[in-house]
């Protein structure tokens, strides 16, 4: 019992520290003994529950954890399917749903456009927090301290496009948190622009519903991308949405 309640403590301790403790920095926190947390921390390294962080040594929470806590969720993308439905039919491109995982957003549930030329992910893609759309949306959702703390250092760079500043990067999430809309054009591949809300599903899990679109159609439609999915995230708020989850 005493093993499973300090591996709680290790866990919880590591919850949002996105770029790591060391085991120095997780003992004080935690309170235990240095070589007890690194016995701990290294049984949980061989089950992926934590991973390492930096080639310093330093570590957080691990893959399998997330996938584990999305797991527990059952299919939490049904919440989300009817308005991707209905942006599907208003706009006609492909619509997706994505949850965060680790420093990436995870890619749960999609409908596929009919047109020749389309955007399209498998299931379980995982693309960046600081360049896609649904990672902005996601991130945005959260504080400006906590996003900050979320954020990988360095933020890569994918395009010419892709804003690699922290301090550009934070305004443009201040900028997301006041319009209710994430856009990414071109920064995390050539040719596709997106623009993304997040919602809140019923388990209170974030969820981030975005239009990828090969830029050669995007700009004539980001005007209506734009209106729809503000008009859907309203909704959603309303009904989906914990009194205060936005404030």
């Amino acid at each position: 019992m005493q093993v499973i309640a300090r591996v709680g403590q290790v866990l919880r301790a590591l919850d949002g520290e996105t770029q790591g403790l060391s085991l120095a920095q997780l003992a004080d926190r935690v309170g235990l003994p240095r070589s007890t947390v690194h016995r701990i921390v290294t049984a949980l390294i061989a089950e992926s529950l934590v991973a390492t962080a930096s080639p310093a040594g330093r570590v957080r929470i691990g893959p399998e954890l997330a996938r584990l806590a999305s797991a527990s969720q059952a299919e939490p993308w049904k919440d989300a399917e009817p308005y991707m439905q209905r942006i599907f039919g208003e706009i006609g491109e492909t619509v997706d749903c994505s949850v965060l995982d680790g420093d990436h957003v995870r890619l749960i549930h999609g409908i596929a456009a009919h047109h020749h030329l389309r955007v399209t992910a498998d299931v379980g893609t995982t693309f960046p927090l600081h360049c896609s759309s649904k990672g902005r949306a996601i991130l945005a959702a959260y504080s400006p301290d906590v996003a900050a703390r979320m954020l990988p250092d360095p933020l890569e760079r994918y395009t010419d496009k892709t804003v690699t500043s922290r301090a550009e990067l934070l305004g443009i999430l201040d900028t997301v948190r006041k319009t209710g809309i994430a856009y990414n054009r071109e920064e995390a591949t050539p040719g596709i622009c997106s623009a993304a809300i997040a919602i809140r599903g019923s388990s209170g899990v974030l969820l981030a519903i975005s239009v990828p679109v090969p830029t050669q159609r995007y700009w004539s439609l980001e005007e209506k991308i734009t209106r729809v999915l503000l008009g859907v995230r309203k909704e959603a708020q309303a009904a989906l949405d914990p009194p205060g989850a936005y404030a």
